[in-house]
């Protein structure tokens, strides 16, 4: 391999034990993972972009294949900014993939040297929603399983 990037975008609010276990697969094929914050104004976020950075980096505990960084825009444009060519993206289920087909369409017919990469959420992870773990967290439900702890606890602090 000559230094593979893989950017992986989300808005990440907040990052779910799915999305830690694509980053943990990503790296058994990429050299390096840049988990990318999308600062999406659209989106009523729980926590601000800042928050999520922190966190993220506080779960990847000073992992040097990956890093945490934010972005706005289009993506391909980060992409080639970051000189990668890869996009990492996680589908839970075939609903998932009609969006994300029309994406990567979209993507590819403006950088064609851009790919994406799809990969299947575990099996466990399959019906798992960073929106689902918010409202069991804001019912008070026990998100434990689905989150890091480091998140279980944040998530605690702002239904608290």
């Amino acid at each position: 391999m000559n230094n593979q990037i893989a950017i992986y975008p989300g808005s990440f609010d907040p990052i779910t034990n799915g999305h830690m276990d694509v980053i943990r697969r990503g790296l058994e094929i990429f050299d390096r993972v840049i988990i990318a914050v999308a600062r999406n104004s659209e989106k009523n976020s729980l926590f601000t972009v800042q928050d999520r950075v922190d966190l993220i980096n506080r779960l990847i505990d000073g992992n040097p294949r990956l890093e945490v960084d934010t972005f706005d825009g289009l993506l391909v444009d980060y992409v080639v900014s970051r000189e990668a060519r890869i996009i990492l993206r996680g589908l839970r289920a075939v609903s998932d993939f009609e969006y994300e087909f029309q994406l990567t369409q979209m993507n590819h017919s403006i950088s064609p040297q851009i790919e994406t990469l799809f990969m299947m959420t575990s099996t466990r992870y399959g019906y798992l929603s960073s929106s689902i773990v918010k409202e069991v967290a804001s019912l008070g439900g026990d998100i434990s399983k689905f989150v890091p702890p480091q998140v279980a606890e944040e998530l605690r602090k702002k239904f608290s």
